[in-house]
């Protein structure tokens, strides 16, 4: 699998703090290696749409839509709780 960014995304990762920035580039390492292991506790968020969502730390999520073998990077977010 391989990943790609949307603008969306990028900007919203360009403002993160750098914490989680770097907390989620190990993430995507394994989101691309194995989307179920078991810290990213991804799963699907939205059906219709296809978007699915991971844990980047406890306070963010990040969200992705999966087509063919890639994965659709659409946003990165604090955790609404």
């Amino acid at each position: 699998m391989k990943a790609r960014t949307t603008q969306n995304f990028d900007e919203l990762y360009a403002g993160a703090p750098r914490d989680i920035q770097r907390a989620f580039d190990r993430k995507l390492i394994l989101l691309l290696q194995n989307l179920r292991h078991p810290s990213l506790r991804a799963k699907e968020y939205d059906e219709a749409r296809d978007i699915w969502q991971a844990r980047v730390t406890g306070a963010w999520r990040f969200y992705f839509s999966i087509e063919q073998e890639t994965y659709i990077l659409h946003s990165i977010t604090p955790h609404p709780k």
